[in-house]
């Protein structure tokens, strides 16, 4: 769970977008868009290994 304490003189704008990074940071914006629609197994499947694929190719190349 994400918290954010107000820092002294902080507007609510500064702690609404260190909040959004922090969001961003831990991949949470990233797995509610994935959820927003359904994904068939098949697909979900698909989809992880070309991640797999594509991680391995730029490992290989490092």
């Amino acid at each position: 769970m994400i918290k954010i304490k107000a820092r002294s003189n902080e507007s609510v704008h500064q702690m609404l977008r260190r909040f959004k990074k922090l969001c961003e940071k831990e991949g949470l914006t990233k797995d509610i868009k994935r959820n927003s629609y359904y994904e068939k197994p098949s697909e979900r499947r698909r989809r992880r290994q070309r991640q797999t694929v594509s991680r391995m190719a730029r490992l290989a190349r490092s």
